[in-house]
């Protein structure tokens, strides 16, 4: 009998603000440790927290861009543990009544859009940091700069089914955060981190597995690795006629193994009550309106909208619309330039090129997305050939001179007169004269010789589709 995958996700994301959630220290990353801290968030006697405005602002405008209904009125609670990362015993979040509930992400699954229920978003404080030495000495290290940091954690219904479908559900949500400017969702710096519910059951049952928790997944690939890995070894153990034990696991990246790090663990553990330094979040309808009505242009909107407005394949505008940045890039092209399949493929390649793929980093170009709609408008015209062009953009990158100024200053102006062409053909047709005779008896090919003799003589100036024809005409006139 087959198994089915039971996913649920838990994304925890940093907010981008520029101080902490109930104090204002810094929540830059890379500084010394322990270096952003401060009596607030270390927990220190008759501390009050006072709430950060902008956290509250960029966790409803998620919640919003989700599809969540924003509550009038939630409510913090102390969510207690222990442990050498928490300094106050206790961490500030929310639990009976979230800041959002509901609301959906579309993902991609096997060709086909579909939705994965959301069930909550909540803010809370983030802890510390742990660092355990390697030198064999056993000593542990924290790091408490990240305690205080806001973040928001984001659960789903169980609606995933594979492990790949919780990769693309990670990449639609870091797409999404980043396109509001809520996070800029590094997963290596920590700023989005995911644990992962999964149960399987026999295909077809609509009752829930015992489920585990996967934590300590730091990328997308582990997140597919560890799912993977603890799918498989749940149905070995049905399958053996054991049972599933409700457990949490953390994933060892380097040994590629889960490993158990406590036995069932239930929410009346961390024993939650109302924190009593906070009163109520209470939010007006009229702010959440203009929230709402502040809201950019959201990925599946932009994507579609270049496939109807440009004339865009849908390949296309998934790539144009990977970053807020690439495509407010493209878009500022694509009107410069006046055609926008060609901006579109000079996006794709030399400008995904020249920031090795990181489509955020477009910003820090040193050629404005006007210099390059100036350079394809000068292709379109016919001014320079989309080979000279090329030889421009890598001028361009070095020097962030304008394209036109270039062209004029290396005289690279394509050759458009035929009597020019003409001319050049003459000298390339009689200096070949034994690919000339090869040609006449049949060998086409080496048209492509002289066409290619031609460009080099004009320093790749000659139009090439005027050089063909009229190459090709010369040659017909001899046989």
């Amino acid at each position: 009998m087959s198994y089915e995958p039971v996913i649920g996700l838990e994304v925890h994301c940093q907010l981008l603000t520029r101080s902490k959630i109930f104090c204002g220290c810094s929540t830059e990353f890379g500084a010394a440790p322990n270096s952003q801290v401060c009596p607030v968030c270390l927990g220190h006697p008759g501390v009050l927290p006072v709430l950060n405005r902008r956290a509250v602002e960029l966790a409803a405008m998620v919640g919003l861009a989700l599809g969540s209904s924003v509550r009038a009125s939630s409510v913090f609670a102390r969510k207690n543990y222990f442990y050498p990362d928490l300094p106050k015993g206790y961490q500030i979040s929310q639990y009976e009544l979230p800041l959002c509930e509901g609301g959906a992400l579309e993902i991609d699954s096997g060709g086909a859009r579909r939705a994965v229920r959301i069930t909550r978003l909540h803010l809370e404080e983030d802890a510390g940091k742990m660092k355990h030495a390697e030198d064999g000495s056993g000593r542990s290290f924290v790091d408490l700069n990240r305690c205080g940091t806001p973040l928001i954690e984001i659960v789903t219904e169980p609606d995933l089914r594979t492990p790949a479908e919780a990769h693309a559900f990670l990449v639609e949500l870091r797409q999404l955060v980043q396109y509001l400017g809520a996070s800029d969702g590094n997963m290596e710096e920590g700023s989005l981190r995911c644990d992962a519910n999964v149960s399987v059951r026999h295909a077809g049952e609509t009752s829930l597995g015992t489920k585990t928790e996967i934590k300590n997944l730091n990328s997308f690939r582990n997140v597919e690795r560890a799912l993977e890995s603890e799918i498989e070894r749940q149905i070995e153990l049905l399958r053996s006629g054991e049972r599933v034990v409700q457990a949490t696991l953390l994933w060892d990246a380097g040994r590629e193994r889960l490993q158990v790090m406590r036995v069932k663990e239930e929410a009346d553990d961390y024993r939650y009550f109302p924190e009593p330094d906070l009163p109520p979040l209470t939010l007006t309808q009229v702010w959440v309106d203009a929230l709402c009505r502040a809201l950019p242009e959201l990925p599946e909107a932009r994507r579609a909208r270049f496939v109807s407005e440009y004339a865009l394949p849908e390949y296309d505008a998934g790539v144009l619309t990977g970053s807020r940045e690439l495509a407010d890039f493209y878009e500022a092209v694509a009107k410069r330039s006046g055609d926008a399949k060609l901006a579109s493929n000079w996006v794709m390649t030399e400008v995904l090129g020249a920031v090795e793929g990181d489509a955020r980093r477009v910003r820090a170009l040193p050629v404005t997305p006007e210099g390059l709609g100036d350079l394809l408008a000068l292709v379109t015209a016919r001014t320079i050939s989309g080979k000279i062009a090329k030889a421009v953009w890598a001028e361009m990158l070095e020097t962030g001179i304008d394209p036109r100024a270039i062209v004029e200053k290396r005289g690279l102006v394509q050759i458009t007169d035929p009597e020019a062409i003409r001319a050049l053909v003459a000298d390339v047709l009689a200096a070949n004269a034994a690919q000339v005779a090869a040609f006449l008896a049949g060998k086409e090919q080496v048209l492509g010789h002289f066409v290619g003799q031609i460009m080099k003589a004009s320093r790749g100036r000659a139009n090439p589709e005027l050089t063909n024809r009229l190459v090709r005409e010369e040659l017909e006139k001899r046989r």
